[in-house]
């Protein structure tokens, strides 16, 4: 498996503990996650009916705000590996740095890709993408910047896992337009990666194309159960979204007492620059607080958001010893 947040395995192996007594914010997902409350026997029981996929899938137009055709995926991991399923192999343009999961999809199946660190350097791919806001540096972009770009490329693909809470930047709502793909997560704005559930939003063509390699059954029927009743949820969104606005700027503090640099970030999660962050992250792991390093960008330190108030406390106390 490639790098990724969330490997908590490795942190026991080096520092100790329970799965339980650790504070895992190496990875962008809530804390505070969506109430999931009691699931009825039968979306255990049942093969996932065509009608809950219909009705989860219209959650997602109403939470998203489009019309266009909507498919339920695997996370938005899954969307990823049906990418190739989309057109033969060409070039690939990656905005980078960012998930890695692309570059080595794409590469497995023939693309000749690469990674580009400038916008205006995607024009002229086969395929492009771009993660808006970005993981791991939250660089954000303009929804009319990115449909200029759009007829100067033969695809292009955004992913917006983070972008619930700054639903603006979201081209949710242009996606019905050809060669314009659209990724969405559930998982992290509502807290509940392990239920794995996302969405791809699209051209009718590519959502054919998409729904026919994912099979019958592309997500759980508690998966189905779960995600209307949080996608219809918009009280619970914005409450949530207000939350994280304050709980980024409570982190920014936290770390400028530290000498921190924030180089940026999404509402889930912020990004420093320090002289050594491996060494900050041994320092917050020795207090069972796991966090994302990159071997690339060696002054780089990933934080996800504290979710309870015990959270907090202890995480400013393990900074300050």
């Amino acid at each position: 498996m490639r790098e990724h947040g969330g490997n908590l395995d490795l942190a026991r192996q080096r520092f100790g503990g329970r799965a339980e007594d650790w504070i895992d914010l190496s990875t962008g997902i809530n804390r505070l996650p969506y109430p999931v409350g009691e699931i009825a026997a039968h979306h255990w029981q049942a093969l996932p009916s065509p009608s809950g996929i219909d009705a989860l899938q219209q959650a997602a137009h109403r939470a998203y705000r489009t019309t266009a055709p909507v498919i339920a995926t695997g996370g938005a991991q899954a969307a990823i590996q049906l990418l190739p399923q989309l057109a033969p192999p060409g070039r690939a343009r990656i905005l980078a740095p960012t998930y890695n999961e692309y570059a080595a999809v794409l590469s497995a199946a023939g693309w000749q890709v690469e990674e580009v660190g400038e916008f205006d350097a995607l024009v002229g791919a086969d395929l492009a993408i771009v993660v808006n806001p970005n993981n791991p540096d939250g660089r954000r972009h303009a929804p009319k910047d990115l449909l200029a770009l759009l007829p100067r490329l033969g695809r292009l693909v955004v992913d917006e896992s983070f972008a619930d809470a700054v639903p603006e930047l979201s081209l949710a709502a242009e996606a019905g337009q050809p060669r314009l793909l659209i990724l969405r997560s559930f998982g992290k704005f509502y807290g509940l990666a392990g239920l794995r559930l996302g969405f791809a939003i699209g051209h009718a063509a590519d959502i054919a194309k998409l729904a026919a390699a994912s099979g019958p059954w592309p997500v759980s029927g508690a998966a189905i159960s779960i995600g209307c009743s949080a996608l219809r949820d918009e009280a619970w969104a914005k409450a949530t979204s207000a939350r994280l606005v304050r709980d980024c700027a409570r982190l920014d503090d936290l770390a400028q007492s530290q000498g921190w640099r924030l180089v940026g970030g999404a509402p889930l999660f912020r990004l420093y620059e320090m002289p050594d962050a491996r060494a900050v992250q041994d320092k917050l792991a020795c207090g069972h607080i796991w966090s994302r390093v990159f071997a690339e960008h060696p002054t780089w330190l990933r934080l996800g958001l504290p979710g309870a108030e015990t959270e907090w406390e202890r995480f400013a106390e393990v900074l300050a010893r």
